[in-house]
């Protein structure tokens, strides 16, 4: 009997729980927010907003505000210095770093033990659950997981305390058994020079049988190119035959897609997004055959929404605008909104939202709420961005590697447009028409940019600038962001992004 085979009873009771998913979501999570309200009771945070004082959402929504990074920024600077029970229970020693705001580099997102168990290690055992249960015939567990991360150090001068990627602080907390399963040795996923990294990886996976991947797709995409090189195989099939299944997250799958269909031409190769932020892990893929992500409820995470026209300029929402989930409404945009057992309440993640159906809750991540272009009235989302791009790519035969776009200004004579800066792995026949196919499919998605484009009186079609190979990881090691977690702002409102890569690429083809 296969490994597989006898480790798959022990999912056998998760894939029953999930069937109150179907039902019961109202249940589920208003039984989370009881929960997360009796732990944080005693804490600085729970004793200043007077938690005692109520057990049910309506109390919890009129008594807590809302907060991003810099309501609390100063709560989670005591508890990276050691104090306890500020905005959970106990001492946290370990903090996610991200992205910084306007006025921080970096943003340190506490990762509790209970946040850790039944949220980022809950959000993993259920991935492979409903794997499992997709797909009866696998034998993943036979193998070994590939799995990609980025790295941690030391917090300040607490003992045992770590900053870093949260793959990171997932592999250092992960269950000692777990790592006779996966590759590479733990010394070399966390290293912190990603180019080193990539390089042993690759040397030490070669001659596995490895049978899954987890990590962020263009990461995980450089990594198994340079296993291409180093073993001289055409299709990674050759190098690992018994490769079942690739589980996604971080950045959206559609630009890289076509890549791993060509490097991986097999056609029982199965891939599986999930959503795992540094604040929490959010969602999965349940149905092969539905790109929408289900909502997981019974995690530490309860959630509410603020729909994006109630959405500030600066990312910023009002609490009166929220909505639980069992408020919320089919394919409209929202901005969502977190309270988790890591100390986060009622926190603005800064990633946006489109519900495709309830009960089960299921979704797309349309975006961020700071991540999109709306300098001229069109409201363009990320969503769209990936949309047309797919198509684009569908009918002229291209394969897109990596993208940026941002709004090029009104000049003299009150003309504007958008730009994209891209990176093409398989260029178009007519960069003409890939610009033309793109533009006319965003203005089938958007009806705002359809306006705008209404016979070129506000917007005039959308420019294509090539960007050489490699120009988007050059940045990223500029910025000291190359690997892990971090990612390629895709639509920005500000031209700042978008400069600093021009830089890099040289003169465009106008220019040269």
């Amino acid at each position: 009997m296969s490994l597989t085979a006898i480790v798959r009873n022990a999912f056998a009771r998760r894939q029953k729980m999930l069937e109150r998913h179907l039902t019961e979501g109202e249940t589920l999570q208003r039984e989370v927010l009881e929960r997360l309200l009796a732990q944080g009771r005693n804490t600085q945070y729970g004793l200043r907003h007077l938690f005692s004082t109520f057990a049910d959402y309506e109390g919890f929504a009129r008594q807590v505000p809302v907060n991003d990074y810099e309501t609390i920024k100063n709560d989670i600077d005591l508890m990276r210095h050691g104090e306890k029970d500020v905005l959970w229970p106990g001492v946290v020693k370990w903090y996610a770093k991200s992205s910084g705001t306007t006025s921080d580099k970096s943003k340190f997102i506490p990762v509790t033990a209970d946040g850790l168990r039944h949220i980022h290690y809950a959000g993993g055992f259920d991935t492979v659950a409903v794997y499992l249960r997709n797909n009866p015939a696998s034998r993943m567990f036979d193998g070994r997981a590939l799995i990609l991360g980025g790295s941690h150090s030391p917090n300040y001068t607490l003992p045992n305390s770590l900053v870093g990627d949260l793959s990171a602080i997932l592999i250092e907390n992960i269950n000692p058994l777990a790592n006779l399963l996966r590759v590479p040795r733990k010394q070399t996923a966390l290293l912190a020079d990603f180019e080193v990294k990539r390089e042993r990886i690759a040397e030490e996976t070669l001659h596995k049988n490895v049978t899954n991947l987890s990590g962020v797709p263009s990461w995980m995409l450089s990594v198994l190119t340079r296993v291409m090189e180093i073993s001289g195989k055409k299709y990674l099939t050759e190098v690992w035959p018994n490769l079942e299944v690739f589980f996604h997250g971080g950045v959206a799958f559609t630009p890289y897609r076509c890549q791993y269909e060509e490097l991986i031409p097999k056609a029982d190769m199965h891939y599986m997004e999930t959503y795992n932020a540094s604040e929490g892990f959010f969602g999965l893929q349940d149905d092969p055959a539905d790109p929408s992500l289900l909502l997981m409820l019974d995690y530490g995470v309860f959630y509410e929404f603020a729909p994006m026209e109630a959405v500030h300029e600066d990312g910023s929402v009002d609490a009166e605008t929220l909505v639980p989930l069992w408020g919320v409404e089919v394919d409209k945009n929202y901005a969502m909104v977190i309270t988790t057992s890591c100390g986060l309440w009622r926190y603005v993640i800064g990633d946006t939202v489109k519900f495709t159906q309830k009960n089960p809750y299921k979704f797309i991540i349309s975006g961020r709420t700071r991540h999109f272009i709306n300098a001229f009235g069109e409201e363009l989302i990320v969503d769209n961005a990936e949309r047309g791009l797919a198509e684009a790519c569908r009918q002229t035969g291209a394969e897109v590697s990596e993208y940026t776009a941002a709004p090029v200004f009104m000049d003299g004579k009150a003309k504007c447009r958008h730009q994209w800066l891209i990176e093409f792995a398989h260029r178009p026949e007519s960069m003409e028409q890939f610009a033309k196919v793109l533009d006319q499919t965003l203005q089938q998605l958007n009806s705002d940019y359809e306006a705008k484009r209404y016979k070129d009186i506000t917007l005039q079609q959308l420019e294509i600038v090539e960007a050489r190979h490699g120009l988007f990881n050059q940045w990223l090691k500029s910025k000291g962001k190359l690997g892990g977690q971090h990612k390629v702002p895709r639509l920005s409102n500000s031209r700042k992004f978008i400069e600093e890569m021009l830089a890099m690429n040289g003169p465009t083809v106008e220019e040269s």
